[in-house]
């Protein structure tokens, strides 16, 4: 709306699960819910996306005092009054990378079989750990084992100098090597909640080519389906979350699935396309389709976040 998205429309709609009631979001109940206790969100933008809508909600009851690391990759949000922290961790990758300097143009580096300690070292303080992470891995990357360049993923080099494979091998490997530090850290006995892959609705061309999402309205259920490279990712993370479930955590740390996607693959109207900052920035992105509006669908996560907490706090 500040940028001038003249229709709200997308402000209207609520997500309504199959077979049962999903209560809306109440600020006063989740702090209570979590007094005491402690939040971490690990992933990209889109993880940001999803604590920013966390803040904004909570906001009607209570607002934090923030602190932000000199590096970027932290953000601590304290509620004193509730004892409740959140912590944002920036690690597109989950993973050990290079420099992430999207403006050099270069591939990124990523150490599949090392992960990023940023986070995995801090990880055994908090009771819950929101991870997910996705469409960074659609980048050019060269991807290391053993500190030793062993192939990429949409890299310039020919085929005969360096082994080229798909986005869903870097992707395999990266949520790996992530759950089994958290399977292995320290002290970790919290709850890991595997937030699953957030589609983006790009028509008429990719992100960089064109690509804008102009819908007004949610899609029905028989309208949408993943592109099969992220239906690929989602695949991957049900498949890597069994596998963590079944390795269990050192402490009696547990994983548990947050399935977010279907949720909003049927709002290709809730991105901020054109209107997500002012006219005359110059973005990565001139479009944007993959991050959501807030107000906006997004919104409901929170509504499934709430629950997912009570079962865990008040059904245990």
């Amino acid at each position: 709306m500040k940028f001038g998205r003249p229709d709200i429309e997308y402000l209207r709609w609520k997500w309504k699960p199959d077979g049962c009631d999903l209560p809306l979001f109440r600020p006063d109940l989740f702090l209570e819910l979590v007094r005491g206790k402690s939040l971490a969100f690990v992933g990209d933008s889109v993880a940001r996306n999803h604590m920013q809508s966390l803040l904004c909600l909570l906001s009607k009851v209570a607002r934090p005092e923030e602190t932000a690391e000199p590096s970027g990759k932290q953000i601590w949000f304290r509620y004193k009054e509730y004892d409740f922290t959140i912590c944002l961790f920036w690690a597109p990758y989950l993973v050990k990378t290079g420099s992430l300097d999207t403006s050099t143009g270069r591939p990124f580096d990523l150490y599949l079989d090392e992960v990023d300690e940023t986070w995995s070292s801090q990880v055994a303080q908090f009771n819950f750990v929101v991870i997910s992470a996705g469409h960074w891995f659609f980048r050019p990357t060269y991807f290391h084992f053993n500190r030793t360049r062993t192939g990429c993923v949409y890299c310039p080099e020919p085929y005969e100098d360096i082994e080229h494979l798909l986005p869903s091998f870097i992707y395999r490997h990266a949520f790996h090597t992530a759950f089994n530090a958290i399977n292995s850290a320290p002290g970790y006995n919290g709850v890991t909640f595997v937030r699953t892959l957030s589609p983006s609705h790009f028509e008429g061309g990719t992100f960089d080519n064109h690509g804008n999402c102009l819908r007004m309205s949610p899609v029905k259920r028989d309208e949408a389906e993943l592109e099969e490279r992220e239906a690929e990712f989602h695949k991957i993370q049900l498949e890597e979350l069994e596998i963590a479930r079944k390795a269990g955590g050192v402490n009696g740390g547990r994983f548990e699935l947050f399935d977010a996607t279907l949720s909003l693959l049927l709002r290709p109207d809730g991105h901020p396309s054109k209107y997500g900052s002012p006219p005359g920035v110059k973005l990565v992105m001139r479009y944007d389709c993959v991050h959501w509006c807030l107000p906006g669908p997004i919104d409901a996560w929170n509504d499934f976040l709430q629950e997912l907490l009570r079962r865990e706090i008040q059904d245990k």
